[in-house]
C-alpha cells in the first residue's frame, strides 16, 4: 500500500475532564519535536466535565493548519456520541475504538480497530484506569505512525513535569499501545507514517494567550484588573504566571498589580482608574464582557484616558458557544459604546503579533489617550501555534504627550487639558502626583479647558477633534500585509487568524479554477489607506470573515468611497468552527461566478 506520509487529519473523541487533553498534546509535540508541521485544534464543552470533547491533529508538510476536508484516522472513546463519530466517518477511515465500551461498529468500508484501552489501563492502576487509557491510544498512534519513542518520551516527561510517577505509569500506557498494535495489526495495511523533517531549534508552541500576556509584560503593564471568561481567561492567568519570572524588582517586589474584581464593569473601571493616574493598565475579556463595560469604554473614549482591553472572541449572542470561535466582535470593539466612538483595533493573525501588539497596545494607548482594543478569539488565543521568536520592543515605551514639569507646562502657551495645541487632535496631559495643573478628567460636555459646557459649537468641535485623531493614526497603527498578483483581477481581504486557513485558500483556488488571487491582511482598525488603494488596484475584492453578518465589510461600505463600494463582496462563514479553507474557497467560487469572471 502507498505511504501517505505528513499529510492527513486524526480527530479524538473523547468527554471532557477524563484526562485526553494530556495525551493529545503528547501527540502535539511528538510529531512538532520531530520537525513535522503539525496543528491542533481542541474543541471542548462549556462545562467542567463529562460533556463531549473533540481533539483535531492536522499534518501537512504544506503547512496547512486549519481543520481539512475530512478524518483519515478517528480515535472513538465516548459512548454519547459513538453513533455520530462513526457515521460521519467517510470510506477508507482508519477507526481505532475502545472496545471496551461495548458499543457496535459496523463500518465494513473502513479500517477498524478495536482495543479494549480501560481493561489495559486498569492492569496498570485500577483508579485512574479511566485517565491512562487515553494514553494507550497514544501508544497505539504512536506504533501505527512510527513516532519517535524517544521524542514522545520527551513529551510525556515534559507533559507531567515533576510527576515521576506519572510519568512512568504514562510511558507503561503508551507501551502496552504500542505492544498491542505489533502484536495483532499489520500496520503495512495502513497507509499513515509520520516522517521526521529538520527540527529548527528557534521554532516552539505557543498559545496566543500566553503570547499577549508575556508582550503586555514587555509593554509596562502595571495593573491587571480582570474577571474570569472563557476564552480569555489565560491571558491573565500567564500574566500572572510570569510577574514572579521577569517583572520584579530588586528585593522581589512585584511590579505588576493583580487585582480580580466582582465583574467585567468594575474590571474596566480599575484600568481606567489605572490609565488616568498614569500606570499602564489593562484586561482581557470576551464578548459578553465588553457589553457590560460599554458605558466605561464611552467615558474613556469623552475623556480621553488610555487604557488596553483585550478581547479573545468567543461564539456570539448572548451566551452563544462560549467554547467557540469567531470574529463577531469586530463591529463592537470599533465602534463600543452609545453616540459616536471609534476605537484603535489592534488584530494579531500569529503568535509573533500576539507578542508585538501585547506590548505595542500600550504605546498606541498612551499616544492616543483612548482605550485600544486588542482583538484575538478562541483559535487564536487558546490553541497551540508555532511561533519562530519574539522581536522585543528596544526603542523607549511611547508614553505620549505628557508634561512632567512645570517648565514643560509653561512652553506651552494657553495650556487646556483639552487644548489641542499642534494640531495632531491629541492634547497634552498631566498626571497626578505631579503638582502639575490640570489633571482633571471630565466624562461630560467640556471645552478645552476641561470647564463643563453644553454649548453646541464647543461638543461639535471636541467631537470632530476626537474624530482627527483617530482618523490620523490610520497612517502609524499596524499596516496591512500585502500579497499581490501581476494581474491583480481578483483581491482577497481578510484579518486575524484566518491568516492560518489563507495558504491552503488560495492553493484550492489555482488547483481548481486556476486562479491567483491578492491579498490584504488587516491588522488595525481604523482602516489604514492601504486598504483603499488595493481595492482601486483590483477589479473584484471579497472580504473574508468569521462571521455572519460581514462585519469588515460592513466597515468598508460605510467608509469607501462610493464608486469603490461596488467592486467589494462579502464571503462571509461562521458555524463556531476554526475556518476550514475548503468553506471558504467555495464562496469565493460563488461570488466569481455571480460577478462572471
Amino acid at each position: 500500500m502507498e505511504r501517505i506520509v505528513n499529510d492527513f487529519q486524526l480527530n479524538i473523541a473523547t468527554a471532557n475532564g477524563t484526562g485526553s487533553q494530556s495525551a493529545n498534546l503528547v501527540l502535539l509535540h511528538t510529531m512538532f519535536s520531530m520537525g513535522v508541521p503539525v496543528s491542533g485544534k481542541n474543541l471542548f464543552p462549556s462545562n467542567i466535565s463529562g460533556l463531549p470533547t473533540w481533539y483535531i491533529l492536522r499534518v501537512s508538510d504544506r503547512g496547512y493548519q486549519a481543520p481539512g476536508d475530512r478524518t483519515h484516522i478517528q480515535i472513538i472513546m465516548n459512548k454519547a456520541t459513538w453513533e455520530n463519530d462513526v457515521e460521519s466517518c467517510l470510506p477508507g477511515t482508519l477507526i481505532l475504538f475502545n472496545e471496551d465500551a461495548k458499543m457496535p461498529i459496523d463500518r465494513e468500508d473502513c479500517t477498524v480497530i478495536g482495543v479494549p484501552m480501560t481493561k489495559m489501563a486498569r492492569g496498570l492502576n485500577p483508579k485512574l484506569g479511566r485517565m491512562i487509557s487515553n494514553m494507550i491510544y497514544v501508544g497505539l498512534l504512536a506504533e501505527i505512525l512510527e513516532l519517535d519513542q524517544g521524542k514522545l518520551n520527551d513529551a510525556v516527561a515534559n507533559q507531567f513535569k515533576g510527576k515521576e510517577r506519572a510519568i512512568e505509569l504514562n510511558l507503561e500506557a503508551v507501551n502496552l499501545g504500542r505492544a498491542f498494535i505489533n502484536e495483532n495489526v499489520d500496520t503495512a495495511m495502513i497507509p499513515y507514517r509520520i516522517e521526521a523533517r529538520e527540527v529548527d531549534d528557534d521554532v516552539f508552541l505557543i498559545d496566543g494567550n500566553e503570547a499577549v500576556a508575556l508582550g503586555s509584560h514587555y509593554g509596562g503593564v502595571g495593573l491587571l484588573g480582570w474577571y474570569p471568561i472563557t476564552p480569555s481567561s489565560g491571558v491573565a492567568e500567564s500574566l500572572i504566571a510570569y510577574i514572579p519570572e521577569i517583572r520584579c524588582d530588586e528585593d522581589g517586589n512585584h511590579l505588576c498589580a493583580v487585582i480580580q474584581a466582582e465583574d467585567e464593569l468594575a474590571a474596566v473601571g480599575m484600568v481606567i482608574g489605572g490609565g488616568w493616574s498614569g500606570i499602564r493598565a489593562m484586561t482581557a475579556t470576551s464578548g459578553p464582557g465588553i457589553s457590560l463595560m460599554s458605558e466605561f469604554i464611552g467615558l474613556a473614549y469623552f475623556a480621553e484616558i488610555p487604557g488596553v482591553i483585550w478581547d479573545v472572541n468567543r461564539t456570539g449572542p448572548s451566551t452563544g458557544l462560549p467554547t467557540r470561535t469567531q470574529q463577531g466582535d469586530l463591529s463592537m470593539l470599533y465602534e463600543a459604546s452609545h453616540g459616536d466612538t471609534t476605537h484603535p483595533v489592534l488584530i494579531p493573525g500569529s503568535m509573533e503579533e500576539c507578542f508585538e501588539f501585547g506590548w505595542k497596545a500600550f504605546d498606541i494607548a498612551e499616544r492616543l489617550q483612548s482605550v485600544v482594543f486588542g482583538f484575538s478569539d478562541l483559535d487564536l488565543g487558546m490553541n497551540r501555534w508555532s511561533c519562530k521568536g519574539f522581536e522585543y520592543p528596544e526603542t523607549p515605551m511611547d508614553r505620549g504627550k505628557i508634561l512632567r514639569t512645570q517648565a514643560e507646562l509653561d512652553a506651552i502657551e494657553n495650556y487646556g487639558r483639552y487644548r489641542d495645541v499642534d494640531g495632531d487632535g491629541i492634547p497634552y496631559r498631566t498626571l497626578p502626583g505631579s503638582g502639575l495643573d490640570p489633571i482633571l478628567y471630565r466624562g461630560t460636555g467640556h471645552d478645552e479647558d476641561g470647564i463643563y459646557s453644553e454649548k453646541p459649537e464647543v461638543y461639535q468641535a471636541l467631537m470632530m477633534r476626537l474624530k482627527q485623531k483617530m482618523d490620523n493614526a490610520r497612517t502609524w497603527l499596524p499596516q496591512p500585509v500585502l500579497r499581490e498578483e501581476v494581474e491583480k483581477e481578483v483581491g482577497i481581504i481578510y484579518y486575524g487568524s484566518m491568516e492560518n486557513s489563507i495558504q491552503e485558500i488560495d492553493d484550492i483556488l489555482e488547483d481548481e479554477i486556476g486562479r491567483k488571487v491578492s491579498q490584504c491582511r488587516v491588522r488595525s482598525l481604523p482602516l489604514s489607506p492601504v486598504v483603499e488603494q488595493f481595492i482601486r488596484d483590483h477589479e473584484t475584492v471579497i472580504v473574508l470573515e468569521i462571521n455572519r453578518d460581514g462585519q469588515l465589510y460592513g466597515i468598508l461600505r460605510r467608509e469607501l468611497a462610493n464608486e469603490l463600494i461596488p467592486k467589494v463582496h462579502s464571503a462571509a462563514y461562521s458555524d463556531g468552527m476554526p475556518p476550514r479553507a475548503r468553506h471558504y474557497s467555495e464562496l469565493i467560487k460563488g461570488v466569481l461566478k455571480e460577478v462572471g469572471q
